[in-house]
C-alpha cells in the first residue's frame, strides 16, 4: 500500500483480497478498489471510532455486504461500492446504547455508490441514512421503484437509476423528497408509461429527469 502522510492509503491493485484489520485509526480516505476483497465488515470486532471519511472498496468481488455493523465509522462521508458483484445490501435499525442512545447508521454519509453490480431492489432502509445526498445505483437488475424505497430520505439531492430493467415506478416514490434538485436518472431502463405525475408537478429548482433509451 502507499501511504500520503498519516491520512491516505491507497491499496488499490495490490491484489489484495481483504481489508487489513490493523488500518490506522487516523486514516480519513482509504482507496481498495481493483483488488479480490469478498467480504467487508465496518467493525471487524472493534468498538474504536475511526475517523475515517472516503472509503473505495470498487472493482472487487463482494457479493452481499450488511451496513448494520458501520457504527464506528461516524464521519463516512462517501463509500464506493461500484464494480462488484452485490445481490443484496442490508441496512439495519439504529442500535440502542446502555445509556438509551440510539447510534445512528452512517450518520455523516453523503454519497453511496452502487453502479455496476447485481442489485435487483432498491436497498431498503436508505432512510436510516439521514445526511445521504447522493445515490447511485446504475447499472444493476432493478425492476420497480416502490412507495418506501425513499422513504425518510429527506436530504437526497440527485438519484441515478439508469441502466437498469425498470418497467415500474410509484407515483408517490419520490413526493417527499423536497430537496431533490439535480436529477432523476432513469435512461436505459424498461419504463413503457409516461413519466409519474408526481415528477411533473413537484416545484423543484432544478430538477432534470433523463428518460431516453426506454420502451415508451
Amino acid at each position: 500500500c502507499r501511504w500520503d502522510g498519516d491520512f491516505s492509503v491507497n491499496c488499490s491493485f495490490t491484489g489484495t483480497s481483504a481489508v487489513p484489520k490493523d488500518l490506522s485509526q487516523t486514516v480519513i480516505t482509504a482507496d481498495f478498489s481493483y483488488n479480490n476483497v469478498q467480504t467487508f465488515t465496518c467493525a471487524d470486532g472493534r468498538s474504536e471510532e475511526r475517523m475515517l471519511k472516503h472509503l473505495n472498496l470498487s472493482n472487487n468481488l463482494i457479493s452481499e455486504l450488511s451496513l448494520t455493523t458501520c457504527r464506528n465509522l461516524p464521519l463516512l462521508e462517501t463509500l464506493n461500492l461500484d464494480g462488484n458483484a452485490i445481490q443484496a445490501l442490508t441496512l439495519g435499525l439504529p442500535t440502542p446504547q446502555q445509556d438509551g442512545k440510539v447510534d445512528r447508521l452512517l450518520p455523516a454519509l453523503k454519497v453511496l455508490s452502487v453502479e455496476r453490480n447485481h442489485l435487483r431492489r432498491v436497498p431498503r432502509g436508505l432512510g436510516l441514512l439521514q445526511s445521504l445526498q447522493s445515490l447511485r445505483l446504475s447499472s444493476n437488475g432493478i425492476r420497480q421503484v416502490g412507495l418506501r424505497d425513499f422513504q425518510n430520505c429527506s436530504q437526497l439531492k440527485d438519484i441515478h437509476l439508469q441502466n437498469n430493467k425498470i418497467t415500474e415506478i410509484h407515483p408517490d416514490a419520490f413526493r417527499d423528497l423536497h430537496k431533490l434538485q439535480v436529477v432523476v436518472d432513469l435512461r436505459e431502463n424498461a419504463l413503457a408509461t409516461p413519466l409519474p405525475q408526481i415528477l411533473i408537478s413537484l416545484n423543484f429548482f432544478r430538477l432534470e429527469v433523463g428518460l431516453s433509451n426506454n420502451a415508451g
